[in-house]
């Protein structure tokens, strides 16, 4: 493993002075970002640094570059980025990892996914002991996964997992520093003594959730509960992967009431009104698929003194407008997004 000073002689020899310096993993080595620091400040050299962790970098004493790095997250790919090559079932039971999803064939897509959770649990977790026990961990992965794009209930997973309520909250903020998925807070409103507060959590790819989940090898069924989470996770990362690789200070939570209603996303936007989205696998919507959207926004609208546009996402490929809510194919969203 290279070390600061071995480092430090690499990037400053002559015949690579003027040479761009590409860092891969600098998360093994936080010590080389003091070295990196220096070379910055004083030459002003340019570095491309990459990680797949986080968690080592919040240890107390490693430099994080402030004000000297732009941050930047790669996600999976995009349908936006497949173009022609996306096709959503596809993407729904292999994910979005381009090993996976180009895989020449299932069995090749599964063995990857199956190989990449083994690593990240032998590599990032054990290896870097951040957890005392690693079974209930394992555990809690496949639960987790299982909760995918649902509201975390700590105490319940604690029990199925056999482990504190205070642990689970540290397991979950490990699959965020490992950049495995992302929290989706309750939107907090003026109507907030009607809503619920709770949080979801939504892992990068539909095919890591099924890696971990053990269902690799179960055929996906449209029409079902497990297919339309499947198909929310996706919706909700082309909505993020939009955000983050456009540079928007947008942010995204859900509204959900306490009786059970419930929007699914809230992406919040400065100086503007929120986009209201519902997310729909099915591929012909009803009037009842709208009831959330529509009854929520309106109470919504009110309490903020303006209109937030609102759309139902779904497989339904008519395209319409229907009690002030658009609704469009998945494959539009991004056409509906620059027409805002």
């Amino acid at each position: 493993m290279l070390n600061p000073k071995t480092f430090e002689d690499v990037v400053h020899s002559p015949e690579n002075l003027k040479k761009v310096v590409v860092v891969d993993e600098v998360q093994r080595v936080p010590a080389l970002l003091d070295v990196i620091h220096d070379k910055i400040s004083r030459s002003k050299r340019i570095f491309v640094l990459s990680g797949s962790s986080a968690r080592k970098m919040k240890q107390k004493g490693v430099n994080l570059l402030a004000g000297r790095a732009s941050v930047y997250f790669l996600y999976p790919f995009s349908m936006t980025e497949l173009g022609t090559e996306f096709l959503i079932n596809k993407s729904l039971e292999r994910g979005l990892l381009p090993d996976s999803y180009l895989a020449s064939s299932e069995l090749e897509s599964n063995e990857f996914l199956k190989a990449n959770v083994l690593t990240y649990i032998e590599k990032e977790i054990q290896q870097e002991q951040w957890v005392r026990k690693i079974q209930p961990f394992r555990k809690f992965l496949q639960i987790a996964a299982q909760m995918n794009s649902k509201i975390i209930n700590k105490s319940n997973i604690a029990k199925q997992v056999g482990v504190e309520s205070s642990t689970i909250e540290s397991y979950y903020e490990i699959l965020e520093d490992t950049l495995l998925g992302f929290r989706l807070p309750g939107y907090e409103t003026s109507i907030r003594k009607q809503v619920r507060l709770a949080e979801k959590f939504y892992f990068i790819d539909t095919g890591i959730v099924r890696a971990l989940d053990k269902t690799l090898s179960v055929p996906m069924v449209e029409h079902t509960s497990y297919h339309g989470g499947l198909f929310e996770t996706f919706i909700a990362m082309e909505f993020k992967k939009f955000i983050e690789y456009h540079r928007l200070d947008w942010s995204m939570s859900y509204l959900g009431t306490k009786e059970g209603a419930e929007i699914d996303l809230v992406i919040s936007r400065p100086k503007n009104s929120p986009l209201l989205v519902e997310i729909k696998s099915a591929n012909k919507i009803l009037e009842t698929d709208l009831k959330s959207l529509k009854n929520l926004g309106e109470v919504l609208d009110q309490a903020q003194g303006k209109v937030s546009p609102k759309v139902l996402i779904s497989q339904d490929p008519l395209k319409r407008q229907q009690s002030g809510i658009d609704c469009i194919h998945y494959s539009k969203m991004r056409d509906w997004l620059g027409k805002l």
